[in-house]
Formats: structure tokens, sequence, C-alpha cells
């Protein structure tokens, strides 16, 4: 693939004016029934990606592109679902693999509309999943409503990481960033693929080694921030140097999410759900973790009494270190995944898991864009949690195993605990509305 993939890049060097094009078309493939399975376009987005950030488009206009293009993939997949229903396996590819037809439709069948949320971000299941919903007559504006969803955060799970690497290669950085990005990325990754591989292999004590490597960056963390002011600075240089007031307005909304009194009132809102349906053991286990990751972010917090950024107007006078929108997202949503995996295969765990872990970058990125936070603060908000959430897991299983919550129970947490992160961002956005008109 090397050839193949120097070729298209080198192309696209010589003709910037494509690449928009480009990005739209590999994530269409790249979302397209069958198309998305042979064609490898992760490889081929990242590299796209990594091109836009170098200057020729903007994160907002990559995004788009990209969100764009997955959302016709999806499109195009459904429409041939729905015409052709069964019939479609009988073209060649899928007569030759009817596991990828077999694997798809089994895991919609199984967990519907989650399915496709969930599935966007599992590389053989992406492109399959909504044609099969077109097979089965998912109904239009449902299935609309998901792939929007679901669109979005593909987008900037798998192109944001792309685009940035482009623009920090271009961006005069403060001299040690790349060395010290490079302990970042490298503690992070080692974090992720040892987590990831003890979890799928079934390791004894699984919970137990995740709870002690996040502890352990945590730790380092602690001790090492006043050492990584390159990577601080450059990240934080890179990101302000990319603002627009599109992102500004979608980045304020996103981090009403991590407010204390949002977060304080959804974890609220979840137990008293969880005490109601007498999920009792769900409701310690979820209660526990945002309470001590609370209280544990305010201790270290005035512990540390870090300054936050100069890019803020109005500096806020609290402290940044660990950030408290970081901590408490990943508290949330990472204990909430864990829940929503329990009783299912060990891959779908994972899958939970990361699902949870994207939705919290969304808000702890929004405090860095924002300069409220330094990135190393919104590390270590995200390290303190994932250590309560192993350690609790792992207390939690000693002796019993922790049930699963019932599909009627979820019926009315995800519903609930949306409609209260929506009114909070209405009621921010009427805020601004309303000054700015007078």
């Amino acid at each position: 693939m090397g050839p193949w993939l120097d070729s298209i890049t080198g192309w696209l060097t010589a003709n910037p004016q494509w690449l928009g094009l480009a990005v739209f078309i590999v994530a269409c493939v790249e979302c397209l029934a069958i198309a998305g399975i042979i064609v490898p376009g992760t490889v081929l987005l990242f590299a796209i990606a990594v091109m836009a950030g170098s200057g020729a488009l903007s994160l907002g206009q990559t995004l788009l592109l990209g969100f764009l293009g997955g959302l016709l993939g999806d499109a195009v997949s459904y429409a041939l679902g729905r015409r052709f229903h069964q019939n479609i396996r009988r073209l060649p590819l899928l007569r030759s693999h009817p596991e990828w037809m077999n694997g798809a439709e089994s895991y919609f069948h199984r967990y519907g509309i989650v399915s496709l949320l969930v599935g966007r971000f599992i590389g053989p299941l992406r492109p399959m999943l909504p044609m099969v919903a077109g097979m089965c007559d998912m109904p239009i504006p449902r299935f609309i409503g998901v792939s929007l969803l679901a669109g979005a955060g593909w987008s900037v799970a798998y192109l944001l990481p792309g685009w940035a690497t482009g623009a920090a290669i271009r961006l005069p950085l403060p001299e040690g960033f790349w060395p010290q990005a490079a302990i970042v990325a490298v503690g992070l990754a080692a974090l992720l693929g040892l987590s990831i591989n003890a979890s799928i292999r079934r390791q004894p004590r699984t919970t137990l080694l995740i709870g002690t490597l996040s502890l352990a960056l945590l730790l380092a963390v602690f001790v090492g921030y006043p050492h990584m002011t390159a990577f601080d600075q450059g990240i934080t240089a890179l990101v302000q140097e990319h603002r627009s007031s599109t992102l500004d307005t979608a980045a304020v909304l996103v981090t009403q999410i991590g407010n204390f009194r949002t977060q304080f009132l959804a974890a609220a809102l979840v137990c008293v759900i969880l005490l109601f349906t007498r999920q009792w053991r769900a409701m310690w286990f979820f209660g526990g973790v945002t309470l001590v990751t609370a209280l544990a972010n305010t201790t270290t917090k005035h512990f540390f009494a870090r300054v936050r950024p100069e890019v803020l107007a109005d500096p806020l006078t609290t402290y940044s270190m660990p950030s408290g929108h970081s901590s408490g997202a990943f508290a949330f949503f990472v204990a909430l995944a864990i829940l929503a995996g329990r009783n299912q295969p060990q891959r779908m765990r994972v899958t939970w898991v990361l699902l949870g872990c994207l939705l919290a970058i969304t808000v702890a990125m929004s405090r860095v864009y924002l300069g409220a936070h330094w990135p190393t603060d919104i590390t270590a908000g995200a390290l303190l949690a994932i250590t309560v959430n192993a350690f609790a897991l792992a207390l939690s299983q000693r002796f019993m195993p922790l049930a699963p919550v019932p599909q009627k129970v979820w019926w009315l947490i995800l519903p609930s605990v949306t409609a209260l992160y929506g009114f909070f961002m209405l009621a921010h956005l009427s805020r601004e509305l309303l000054r700015y008109a007078y």
C-alpha cells in the first residue's frame, strides 16, 4: 500500500486545490457499503487530514467535508439495502465473504439503534451497518438522526488527529515541544494499548492493571507538569491560531456540559433514576465514581494551585490543575459506558468505553480551545477520572459481577440526560443572544 498511498499524497501535494474534494470522497468511501471494507480509507484519511492541517484547509472545513462525505456514504448504503433487501447478498463480493453481512446483521438485530452509534467506530462494521438498517426497513427519520449524531463524532475522531499533526508540523513551536509531545503521546498510547489488549485477552485483574497504569501516569503528570511548558504553550498556541467565531460558539456550548452545576445535576438525575428503578449496585458504582472524582479533583486543584492560561479576557480566580471539566466529563461518560457494557462481549465493552472517552474528550478539549486550561490540566483530569473508574469497578466486581442495567432504564437515562444538557446549552445561547440584542 506504500507506493499507492505515496502516489495519491504526492499528487494532492502538487494539486492542493483538490484536497477538499479528496477529504469528501475518501470519507464517503470509508463509510460506503463493501467499499469501506476493501479500501484502506482510515490510513488514507489520516494522511489527507495531515495535508489539510498543513495550511490547505481550516479545521472547520476539514471536519465539515469529512462529516458530509460520511453522511453520503451512509445514505447510499442505506438506500442500497432498502432497495434490494436480501437480494443484495447475491453480489459477488458478498457471496465470497458472507461473514461481512452476517456479522453486521447479527450486531444490528442485537443492539438496534445503538449498533449504528457504536458500530460507526468499528472498522468492519462501519460500512455495512447502514445497508443492514436499510434492509431491515429502519424508518428514514430515525436513521437520519442516528447517522447525523454518529457522523459528527466519527469525523472528529478520525480527522482531528491528522489535521492537528499537520498544523503542528507547519507552525513554529517552542523549543522542546516535540520531545515533550512524544513523551505524552507514548504514555497515553501505552495506557490505551495495554488496556485494550488486557481487556480483549481477558487477563486477570484487568481493571486493577488499568487503574494502576492510569494512576502512575497521573502521578507523572503531577510531578512533571512544571517541565512540560513547551508542550502546554505549543498546543495552546496551535489551538488559538485556528479559532473562529463559529467554533467559539460551538466550544462554549459544549463546555456547558462540563460546568459543575450541569455535572452535578446530571449525575444526580442518573442516580435518582437508578434508585427508583432499583438498580442499587449500578447506583452505588456511578454515584461513587462521580463523587470521589469530584472530591479528589477539588483537593488536588487547591494543592497544586496552578494558574490558568492568560488567554481568557477575564481570567478566572480558581486554579486549573487538574481540570474539573475534564475529570467530571470522564467520570460521568466512562462510568455510563462501563454500565452500558455489562453482560456484553469484551470487544463491545471496550468500544463502549472508547465511545465514552470520545464524548469526554470533546468536553475537555473545549477548555483548551477556550483558553481556560492547559493541555496537561485536562490530561490530569482525564487520568484522575479513569483511575477512579477502574478501581471502583475492580472493587464492585470483587465479590459479585456488576449486573447490567436493563434496556428500559437506559430509555429513561439517555433522554433525560440529553434533555438536561440541551436545556443548559439553550439557556446559555439565549442569554448570549439577549446580551447582544441589548
